[in-house]
């Protein structure tokens, strides 16, 4: 029976590790789409009730600060 699930794979060292450059470049993929998905949820706009209860928030510290 052949397994083709590792099939197009390179085969590993002996240690079972992948080779150093193989992981820094895993690393830098893995970065790279950390940095996108980041920005694309900071780029989001902030919902409006959020928005209301931060105004909210910042009334009721300006009624306690002049009372």
């Amino acid at each position: 029976m052949i397994d083709s699930s590792d099939s197009g794979r390179k085969p590993k060292p002996a240690g079972g590790e992948p080779p150093l450059e193989e992981a820094r470049l895993r690393q830098q993929a893995i970065g790279v789409k950390l940095r996108h998905m980041f920005d694309e949820v900071v780029n989001e706009p902030v919902p409006d009730e959020f928005l209301e209860i931060l105004r909210r928030a910042d009334q009721r510290s300006n009624d306690e600060n002049k009372a």
